[in-house]
């Protein structure tokens, strides 16, 4: 899942700052999400799939499609 994120916002290009301030979170907060250090909450799963305009199974690795 964590790579996903990273992947989706690299392909929009789109900094880690810009994204947390989508999300309402600090650089710090959306840094550790992508890492994998931080789980991410359920509401902000839904934030990142909405933004992107794919599923959250997407996000998650349960399916290949967008």
């Amino acid at each position: 899942m964590y790579k996903r994120i990273r992947e989706l916002r690299e392909d929009s290009d789109k900094t880690q700052k810009e994204l947390a301030s989508v999300l309402h979170c600090s650089q710090q907060v959306y840094s550790n999400y992508e890492l994998g250090q931080r789980d991410v909450p359920t509401d902000i799963l839904i934030k990142i799939a909405k933004y992107y305009g794919v599923s959250t199974d997407y996000i998650l690795g349960l399916s290949d499609k967008r």
